[in-house]
């Protein structure tokens, strides 16, 4: 094998992120390129493209001369970025991100903002650095740093999509469209993930779904004085809250519906009670609690699992409800609260869905008009067992740019490109990792981008890749497919 430098390799990839991939990402922290559930008018809009050229200016400056680039398009859908890199080796491996971003929302500190990047304490502050703007720039950084020590690399594609914070409703259709050119993947990489801390590497091995949906009441054609008509008149709140008390035990948090159960797997279990040794209490002190706030249970392992593997419901944004400081006394005629719950991996959302929708509206309170709409529905995702190479090579990466052992995690966020990848691939092997550790809020306010561990990590994909094990992966590239016919 290739005599390999790791301490060129660092440098190479810490010089790359200081002088090009910062401030790129400066740049793309400014565009306001909401995905598409948060901003109906993405097209008409264009940040969503001034995204795309941003990437794409990028990226035919830094990629290697016989990469071949190309974007996707097809009417009503976001866009599809694609970068092709011919391997030397047999193999195929699939490299993913996102460009769209999670809404702005509320609570950023007073010099901070969504679309105002500020670098402060080695940390890149606004909204999408982390989540994960930076994964391209990563992807391609990897690839240059190895080709600079004559490593001999497989094929390489990297995926990057534009609709992933919807709950990547336009892959599916791009996922066919280009199914000659993606192949079967030996290995997929995704760098939009999470980490315990940042003094090891963290790889994923399974994430919950998602469904997301709007419940509205109805009990009135228009507003009506309190006083005249409250206790006659129900509440279109109150009836909202009894309806939800169908799905979740108000006092304890837990879901009723059979159809969003499962049993844990036991070495998921294991696997954290593992990382729960290593990070201790900051499982519980990542969080950003109220004074005298405490957690749901005292027990960390049951709390890790609650937030990783158990369902959970979240009120997420209301409407018909004005701001406390203009709300007068009157009965409201509607309340409409958009809700996320998240389900545990393997549960199917398509049939949750359809079990949330069937007890949301049946038996509706006093003839109220009650309506559902499911706005996202995403799976979850269980790992397969690691291959013994990947296992070993990730190990030796965190100890060789962390000088820590690395450690597995289970995420309760979703990726949905996963779930998709995992069914359609079930032998693939599987990296998802990420730089969204303690205290960086994706989808928050004040989410921030951790540099130097940006760097650690973009050293750790690249040792991975240089590990990849050519004798065991003889089929080949999709690229020597199509020139075979």
């Amino acid at each position: 094998m290739t005599s390999f430098n790791e301490s060129q390799l660092q440098e190479r990839i810490s010089r790359t992120w200081d002088e090009s991939i910062v401030p790129s990402l400066v740049e793309y922290i400014k565009i306001p390129n909401k995905s598409p559930s948060f901003e109906p008018a993405w097209e008409e809009l264009g940040h969503m493209e001034q995204a795309l050229q941003l990437a794409l200016e990028w990226s035919k400056s830094n990629m290697p001369e016989k990469a071949q680039i190309q974007v996707k398009r097809s009417a009503g859908r976001t866009p599809l970025l694609l970068i092709d890199l011919p391997g030397e080796r047999n193999g195929n491996v699939l490299m993913y991100g996102h460009l769209d971003k999670q809404p702005e929302m509320e609570g950023w500190d007073d010099d901070l903002g969504p679309w105002k990047p500020v670098l402060k304490d080695n940390k890149l502050y606004g909204r999408g650095g982390a989540d994960d703007g930076y994964a391209l720039f990563a992807s391609l950084t990897v690839v240059n740093a190895l080709m600079e020590q004559k490593v001999a690399l497989p094929r390489i594609l990297i995926l990057i999509e534009f609709s992933e914070e919807s709950g990547s409703p336009d892959l599916p259709h791009y996922m066919d469209l280009c199914a000659d050119l993606i192949g079967s993947p030996d290995l997929i990489i995704c760098l939009d993930s999470g980490t315990g801390d940042y003094q090891r590497l963290w790889t994923t091995t399974s994430l919950r779904g998602l469904i997301g949906g709007t419940l509205r009441v109805d009990v009135l054609k228009q507003g009506i004085h309190s006083g005249s008509s409250s206790g006659h008149v129900p509440s279109s709140f109150r009836i909202a809250r009894q309806l939800l008390s169908r799905l979740e035990d108000e006092n304890t948090g837990e879901m009723l519906l059979d159809e969003l159960n499962i049993t844990i797997p036991e070495y998921r279990v294991e696997e954290t009670s593992k990382m729960i040794g290593i990070l201790g209490e900051q499982v519980v002190e990542e969080f950003p609690w109220i004074d005298d706030m405490r957690p749901s249970t005292a027990d960390p392992l049951e709390g890790v699992l609650r937030r990783t593997w158990n369902r959970a419901l979240s009120i997420v944004g209301a409407e018909g409800l004005p701001p406390a400081s203009n709300a007068g006394n009157v009965l409201r005629p509607f309340t409409s609260l958009k809700f996320s719950i998240r389900i545990p991996p393997m549960v199917d959302p398509t049939e949750a869905g359809k079990a949330i929708e069937r007890v949301l509206t049946q038996n509706q309170p006093y003839g109220a008009k009650i309506s559902f709409e499911l706005n996202e529905a995403a799976a979850g995702w269980n790992a397969p067992k690691t291959a013994d190479w990947l296992n070993d090579s990730m190990q030796k990466a965190s100890e060789t740019f962390f000088q820590q052992p690395a450690c597995s995690i289970s995420e309760g966020g979703t990726i949905p490109f996963m779930a998709m990848l995992g069914n359609k691939f079930p032998e693939t092997q599987f990296m998802i990792t990420g730089v969204l550790g303690p205290g960086s809020n994706a989808h928050g306010p004040n989410e921030f981008l951790h540099i130097p561990y940006g760097k650690k990590l973009t050293a750790c994909v690249a040792g991975i890749l240089r590990d990849f094990p050519c004798l065991l992966y003889t089929s080949p590239s999709p690229r020597d497919r199509t020139r075979s016919r």
